[in-house]
């Protein structure tokens, strides 16, 4: 909760130090210009990405296996956007450092536990089946 609770405060401020710091140096348009100009650059690239991530998720569901790993890089490139839309120039370098797919790749990696064929999970080849032991009662 504390956690939250200061990433929630403290990002704006660290934001808010690196406009002004910014805005100090090379004058107000200038800043909102490199803003919107990041934005709409990200939001390009993300939009350009999304589409071969949703063409990954749809080759891998030909195949016959699951698309988790393929979602969560497309969920880390809806973080990215939202990174890039949000005006600043510290969520700016999150955003862009999570358009690098070695990067988000690596990310999935290192908090995902991927589990090797055959342990455990539901396999393609068939249905899984638990057998048991029933009695129909009378209603």
């Amino acid at each position: 909760m504390i956690l939250f609770l200061l990433v929630l405060v403290g990002v704006p401020l660290v934001e808010l130090y690196f406009l002004i710091q910014v805005g100090s140096e090379i004058g107000v348009l200038p800043t909102i210009g490199i803003s919107l100009f990041t934005a709409a650059l990200g939001g390009y690239l993300v939009r350009h990405q999304g589409f071969a991530v949703l063409a990954r998720v749809r080759q891998v569901k030909d195949q016959g296996e699951p698309p988790a790993l393929a979602v969560l890089d497309g969920a880390l490139l809806l973080i990215a956007g939202l990174f890039l839309l949000l005006p600043g120039f510290v969520t700016d370098l999150i955003g862009f450092l999570l358009l690098i797919p070695p990067l988000r790749q690596q990310l999935i990696r290192r908090y995902v536990a991927v589990l090797p064929p055959g342990s455990g999970q539901a396999s393609a080849a068939g249905p899984r089946v638990i057998e048991g032991d029933y009695r129909r009662e009378p209603d």
